[in-house]
């Protein structure tokens, strides 16, 4: 414990007062928005990326609404997998009347609020019904549980092997004992629309004391065969019974492995060899103390101080690791599961993690800008795995679940991704092999002909037969399955990938590649209708799509998950070519503007039951890049305006606001971070020279520790004078000393390190940061 202690004071030498007095664990709130989470939303015993996602679950149905909702009445298990279509390792301590065997709808216990507590790495909470306080911590692949127990005869942990956990059934479970304090087993996960194969997960579990007796159950009928300490077969479950006096503890790790139950053995023995659950609460405070640390800030209130380290915690949690301690991992995108081995170092160790996530789409307004900023290892290691997913299967992926490719939502948002690292030299993988999957993702036959969730082998609804010979996707095309068949939304992010591309072969020296990418780029163009004013779809025959609506926001409009009065601002990495079409500088930012003011009463959200706020939309990725475009069209004061009511307006912490919508693994959370810094990067940090546009942060300091193994600088400092609630608009800017009059600086003077100084006030300053705009499109 005392080099644990001595640790944590170095790693916190020399950082602010304020930070030696808070620590930004101490800020994080799990429970901000959790009135209507989704599965991986919440998972309060995790480490960053921790493939065990340990948290308590009240609602187990559907990969929507479920997991911990703060309004739930019971707690129906504590589980260990919250991801990406993934679930699994279902437990439960309960005392009195065995009732295991009749699922969690009759063995789920009541919890209170009172005395509960989450923080990043620790859950505590009292199981009313049963009087079992029960406490939670992990390291990186093993679940540890702490239970106190009352007086009883009848206690008992539940291993709920067969149970319905979010996104589908079990379709068939084993477990067994190993000795008097060991079970081991294995669950699989049955395949989904998105996940599209059955999927195995392995534990091995060691308890602190042995217990008197095994009960195990099938199809919610207690066993009575002849070998009752091994069960095997759907809806199966095993429970072990204990005698307990009043404040006894029981302890119980779990650990994890999508290899095999060995593996997962080897996990718990690489990770935990002890019974110290305050020693590894401890460690797992350390860390996230560690991974938060590289922001600081002074000032601000409380409150969005504490919305800053909730959703910089929410950016460093959802897209898990899956690969075991000694780095393999299961690859399932082929016909058969293979196990494969990440790259090891020359003393035999991972160079990295291998993960599972949803989609990158959007992320290039969020994770990519945040990761590469200030954790551009984590960027190296979803590249790595991004690229032995290639090397595996054939496909760079969109998001893969559990080895699977699932061709989630639509396009290939990887090409943004890889552009912002690479060009932001972060290049600790084969970048030949990622550009080479890149590349064959972005023709016929690559990724991006899958739709959304398109399985089939000869897969076409990506329409890109007819974006490389009409230079956009129509709707309605023949022959079209799975969903998100939006062609416009296609259009227009197969055209900002193509420019990604572009920017990615510059650098690689691929001139000939640069110039035909660049040029498909302009594809933007070939459904901006002049007279209505909008981007509109077509039809394979060219013409307009009839009973066009910009405001509908279902698949009719033509748009993924958004629609044309969103969407039609969206050409992230050709602004001035955007602003050309609408007439100019000036009417873009009218415009622009207008979709703000429309929207603003309706807090910056679209609904499906309103169309009259669905201007803008900070709910769901397409529109959320949308109040930083005015710094292209020469008016910097309002993306300063409009940025800091965005903010406001989803800062919100208690459980019952604060997201509003989707926050997919921390998207949401990576841009609530930017805005709150004063940093963004209109094309997602993908070009050649990656840029930061600058907007007014709300905090007096900000302190960005840079990682000095990929950029020389120490640390980057963002500083305020006079800021406040109404002060949101930059008077005057210095950056390293020296007078600043753009709204823009590159990210070489970023990783140089340096101070960026900016002076507030009550009324925009219209002359600074419009003599030099933003680049684009180059």
């Amino acid at each position: 414990m005392e080099k644990r202690f001595l640790l944590s004071v170095i790693i916190f030498l020399g950082c602010s007062a304020y930070a030696q007095v808070q620590k930004p664990i101490d800020l994080v709130n799990p429970f901000i928005d959790t009135h209507r989470s989704r599965w991986f939303f919440f998972s309060s015993a995790c480490r960053p990326f921790g493939m065990v996602n340990l948290s308590p679950d009240t609602d187990t149905k559907e990969s929507w609404s479920s997991g911990y909702l703060y309004n739930s009445p019971n707690i129906r298990c504590f589980s260990h997998i919250h991801a990406w279509q993934m679930s699994g390792v279902a437990v439960m301590p309960t005392v009195g009347e065995f009732k295991g065997h009749l699922g969690m709808d009759v063995y789920q216990s009541a919890f209170t609020h009172e005395g509960e507590v989450a923080k990043p790495g620790y859950h505590k909470v009292k199981l009313t019904d049963y009087n079992v306080t029960v406490e939670l911590t992990s390291t990186m692949r093993v679940g540890f549980h702490k239970y106190t127990f009352p007086k009883s005869d009848e206690s008992y942990i539940l291993f709920d092997i067969g149970a319905y956990l979010a996104h589908g059934p079990t379709s068939y479970a084993e477990a067994w004992k190993v000795s008097a304090t060991e079970i081991a087993g294995w669950e699989i996960m049955e395949r989904t629309g998105r996940r599209p194969k059955d999927t195995p997960v392995y534990f091995y579990a060691r308890l602190s004391k042995p217990f008197d007796k095994i009960i195990t159950w099938r199809e919610r009928k207690i066993s009575k065969n002849t070998n009752p300490e091994r069960i095997s077969g759907k809806d199966a479950g095993l429970a072990v019974q204990y005698k307990t006096e009043d404040g006894e503890v029981i302890m119980l790790q779990v650990g994890i492995s999508y290899v095999s139950v060995e593996q997962a053995k080897k996990n718990l023995d690489a990770e935990l060899t002890h019974w110290d659950f305050e020693g590894v609460k401890q460690d797992s405070y350390n860390e996230w103390n560690t991974w938060l640390s590289r922001i600081e800030v002074e000032g601000g209130t409380r409150e969005q101080q504490i919305k800053l380290y909730t959703d910089l915690w929410h950016a460093l949690l959802g897209r898990r690791v899956v690969s075991d301690a000694d780095g393999r991992y299961m690859d399932m995108t082929t016909d058969f599961p293979r196990v494969k081995q990440v790259r090891l170092d020359s003393s035999g160790n991972p160079l990295y993690p291998h993960h599972n996530f949803d989609a990158w789409w959007g992320s290039h307004w969020s994770l990519n800008i945040l990761w590469s900023m200030v954790y551009p290892e984590v960027m190296d290691a979803f590249c790595n795995t991004m690229v032995d997913m290639y090397k595996d299967g054939g496909l760079i992926p969109r998001g893969p679940a559990g080895g699977n490719y699932t061709y989630v939502m639509i396009g290939d948002p990887a090409a943004s991704f890889f552009a912002a690292a690479y060009n932001k030299g972060i290049r600790n993988y084969d970048a030949e092999l990622a550009y080479e999957g890149l590349y064959k993702n972005a023709f016929m036959g690559g990724i991006r002909d899958r739709a959304g969730y398109e399985h089939r082998k000869n897969a076409c609804s990506g329409g890109m037969k007819y974006y490389e010979e009409q230079g956009y996707v129509p709707e309605e095309r023949p022959g079209m399955m799975g969903m998100h068949l939006t062609g416009a939304s296609m259009t227009l992010e197969y055209a900002y990938q193509d420019w990604c591309l572009a920017q990615m072969a510059k650098n690689m020296g691929k001139e000939e590649d640069y110039h035909f990418f660049m040029n498909r780029s302009k594809n933007y163009r070939n459904i901006w209708n002049p007279k209505t004013g909008y981007m509109q779809p077509r039809m394979v025959d060219g013409s307009w799509m009839p009973d066009f609506d910009p405001l509908e926001l279902t698949e009719r409009g033509g748009f993924c998950e958004s629609n044309s009065a969103i969407y039609s601002h969206y050409v992230p990495h050709d602004m001035r070519g955007l602003i050309k079409l609408y007439g100019g500088n000036a009417k873009y930012t009218r415009k622009l503007n207008s979709n703000f003011e429309k929207s603003e009463p309706y807090g910056f959200f679209r609904t499906s039951k309103n169309k009259e706020g669905n201007w803008t939309d900070y709910g769901n990725q397409p529109g959320t890049g949308m109040a930083h475009l005015f710094n292209y069209s020469g008016a910097p004061w309002l993306s300063q305006y409009w940025v800091r009511n965005v903010k406001a307006e989803y800062g919100d912490v208690t459980p019952f606001g604060g997201y509003k919508d989707d926050e997919d693994q921390g998207q949401m959370g990576a841009l609530g971070v930017l805005m709150a810094i004063g940093l963004f990067e209109v094309d997602g940090g993908a070009a050649a020279e990656p840029i930061y546009e600058i907007t007014s942060p709300v905090f007096d300091k900000v302190i960005i520790h840079l990682n000095r193994k990929y950029y020389p600088g120490k640390t980057f400092e963002i500083v305020t004078e006079n800021n406040s609630k109404k002060n949101v608009y930059i008077q005057s800017a210095k950056l390293n000393e020296k007078d600043w009059d753009k709204c823009w600086f590159y990210h070489d003077d970023f990783a140089k390190g340096g101070k960026l100084e900016l002076k507030l006030g009550a009324k925009p300053n219209k002359k600074w940061g419009v003599k030099v705009l933003p680049p684009s499109y180059d």
